[in-house]
């Protein structure tokens, strides 16, 4: 179980990285940040560093035991090179080298503990385990961020939230496209479909999860075009007394997006699962959506519009001016391999199954969710990042951050063990029908 005020030191070269091969996902991302967070209680003089492995699992909110997969993720992060620039007496030096060294697995055979063991390029190894220039970034809500994007602008915002200006660097499309993305492979970038598809969802994402600060982008036009990059950080206000008045009309305004859902052709329960299993902004672009496609007297009726909402999802379709043309495509994705479609696979699951332990809590009585608030706050509230614990005692199951990690222990305590492979069979057949 990871402890409590998990929170790693880490260098500012190493937020924003743009690979020059390769790429780096979100899961290897959080890999490395709990590589940094027990190398740094480990020691700048060790050469080497090691963790069972199981503890690294744990730590990286990894949902599965498949090293290979694993193996895969710390290819990529050591086929990443970062650039350095420090400054001494007048003169300067730039370093380029790996992100990651040398990493090794031993597997001692059945019963016995796995050991990871890694190291860092010897010439950054104390810029990253001591560094001289850092950002505390807290690994409980680092581990929120359900995309890369939102998981660089969290460490960028949480850097530049106590700078005067509180703005990040200023950066070409390009650049920003990459760091964003984790991408070695862009070369040229739409910036409209950047900004909806990557920069948008990030930031809404951001401002659903983090209790303390929200960003924004900041465009540097030549003429009409958009040709760089800032983002801004905005300290949120502290919840004011009358914050129960703002989450009732907080409530009324989600209610709205579910009538809208249920105006559309879809049962209330079913409209209300979307509701609490999609990001918000993804949900009502694809509602705007199928209410266009319903409103177009060209077209047929809709059989179901369920299947259509869900398809509409999965696709990312937003609303159009008109017509029903479907929205240009995203940045070229290059395409998933099997281990990491089973990973996502993993993750949809385990989403799933912390939105249905959310709602067998909704249907206990009263009684019943005393216990299991007073379990929660005896068991699992005492080992969170310390903003988590201030918004569950402000906001209780209510407050997005903290609800969440509500949801994920109950369904611990509810569903324990391992997801088998049969269950994630039966979760993919059931997502089809």
């Amino acid at each position: 179980m990871p402890s409590s005020e998990q929170a790693v030191s880490k260098a500012n070269e190493a937020i924003a990285i743009r690979p020059k091969r390769g790429k780096l996902t979100l899961l290897s991302r959080r890999i490395y940040n709990v590589f940094l967070y027990h190398a740094q209680r480990q020691g700048v003089d060790q050469p080497t560093y090691a963790l069972p492995l199981a503890e690294l699992i744990s730590d990286a909110r990894f949902t599965s035991n498949n090293t290979e997969l694993l193996k895969s993720h710390i290819r990529d992060m050591q086929a990443t090179t970062i650039e350095w620039h420090t400054s001494s007496g007048g003169g300067k030096r730039w370093t380029s080298t790996q992100l990651l060294g040398t990493v090794m697995i031993d597997e001692p055979g059945r019963g016995k503990a796995c050991t990871i063991t890694w190291s860092y390029p010897d010439a950054v190894r104390e810029h990253l385990v001591r560094p001289a220039h850092y950002t505390r970034i807290l690994l409980e809500i680092s581990s929120q961020m359900r995309s890369y994007a939102a998981s660089v602008l969290y460490e960028l915002g949480a850097r530049y939230l106590t700078s005067p200006a509180q703005l990040t660097m200023r950066e070409d499309v390009l650049w920003w496209a990459s760091v964003l993305t984790g991408r070695s492979d862009l070369v040229k970038v739409d910036y409209r479909i950047f900004h909806r598809d990557t920069i948008k969802k990030a930031l809404a994402e951001l401002d659903t999860l983090s209790e303390d600060f929200r960003m924004e982008v900041v465009e540097h036009k030549r003429g009409r075009k958009v040709e760089e990059l800032q983002f801004r950080v905005i300290t949120k206000p502290k919840l004011a007394q009358d914050g129960a008045a703002s989450q009732a009309a907080a409530a009324v305004f989600d209610l709205e997006l579910v009538d809208r859902i249920v105006g559309v052709g879809i049962k209330r329960q079913d409209a209300e699962e979307f509701y609490v299993s999609t990001e918000e902004l993804v949900l009502r672009a694809a509602v705007e959506h199928v209410e266009q496609r319903n409103r177009n007297d060209t077209l047929p009726p809709l059989k179901s519009p369920k299947a259509y909402l869900r398809d509409a999802l999965k696709k990312q379709y937003a609303g159009v001016a008109e017509g029903d043309a479907k929205p240009a495509g995203p940045l070229s994705q290059p395409v998933p391999s099997l281990q990491e479609k089973l990973q996502r696979l993993r993750e949809e699951w385990a989403h799933h199954k912390a939105m249905q332990a959310r709602a067998q809590f909704m249907a206990m009585d009263q009684t019943e969710r005393n216990a299991c608030l007073a379990r929660f706050e005896t068991e699992r509230l005492p080992e969170v990042a310390s903003p988590i614990a201030k918004a569950w005692r402000r906001d209780g199951i209510d407050s997005r951050i903290a609800g969440s990690t509500f949801n994920r222990w109950l369904a611990g305590v509810l569903w324990p063990g391992e997801v088998t492979d049969s269950d994630l069979l039966n979760f993919a057949m059931l997502r089809q029908t």
